[in-house]
């Protein structure tokens, strides 16, 4: 089959229209123009993703997070990020990505994250298309701060999880309205904060706006950028359902590759 039929279907459920004004996603390197035998999921492109494409014989790479973010100057292999794009053209991998349609269409990334935290009743935090929008809030069974803490630190599998909050006593606060925002989510929290949540989950915290954060009412917890990693899991599953329906001739596999640059000791 060809990759443009692969990614029709997917379009069909993830149009690129649902992402975020300047976003960047679509078709990055290569063509869907070819037959393709082996798809891999993963949620970057790094030196070890494109490794393990290549040993694997990828034809097709669908990503969450782009290979190329900022404007390219030049091609020169001296440069490491470069030779990642290099390495992909001649291999002849296409890459494509979906960024923030997958956190914003219905049954993407941040839904995802509902059904594993629980989240009941939910909505979007902020609104980016008529009857769409980016994160959720919701509700949660009645439990304190300290539990949910320790449970979005098991559900994600975290060695660690940054809390925003002054003081030990934050720990016993009874939650029960939650935000999600998967990758830096950071500057809709005041949004959350006008829906009802009284903890907001997202990567990236900066310092300040923690502060701001505190002052404004609201708790919140970040598990870092990487819990975005669930696409690659739940995007195979579609693929899959997808290649049963359709009689595809197609292996569809997630990347293994470790790219979570942080460790915390």
């Amino acid at each position: 089959m060809r990759a443009s039929e692969l990614i029709r279907r997917f379009e069909a459920y993830c149009p690129q229209e649902l992402s975020m004004e300047g976003d960047v996603r679509g078709l990055q390197i290569g063509t869907l123009e070819k037959e393709i035998q082996n798809v891999m999921v993963a949620l970057d492109v790094r030196e070890q993703t494109v490794a393990e494409a290549i040993e694997k014989g990828v034809d097709l790479l669908i990503v969450k997070h782009a290979p190329i973010f900022r404007p390219i100057k030049n091609l020169v292999a001296d440069h490491p990020q470069n030779q990642i794009y290099i390495d992909l053209i001649k291999h002849d991998i296409a890459v494509y990505v979906s960024h923030t349609n997958i956190d914003i269409v219905e049954d993407g990334l941040n839904d995802w994250f509902c059904q594993i935290l629980d989240i009941e009743e939910a909505t979007y935090v902020t609104e980016t298309h008529s009857g769409h929008g980016i994160g959720r809030v919701g509700r949660i069974h009645p439990i304190t701060f300290g539990d949910l803490a320790q449970k979005v630190k098991l559900v994600f599998g975290l060695d660690s999880i940054r809390l925003v909050s002054y003081n030990g006593e934050d720990l016993k606060q009874v939650i029960d309205c939650l935000a999600i925002c998967g990758g830096s989510g950071q500057s809709f929290y005041k949004d959350a904060l006008d829906k009802g949540a009284q903890v907001y989950i997202t990567g990236d915290i900066y310092y300040h706006t923690a502060q701001e954060m505190l002052s404004d009412g609201l708790l919140a917890l970040d598990p870092g950028h990487h819990i975005e990693v669930l696409f690659v899991e739940k995007l195979v599953q579609k693929i899959k359902e997808w290649k049963s329906e359709n009689d595809w001739e197609l292996e569809v596999f997630p990347s293994l590759s470790l790219t979570n640059p942080f460790n915390h000791m």
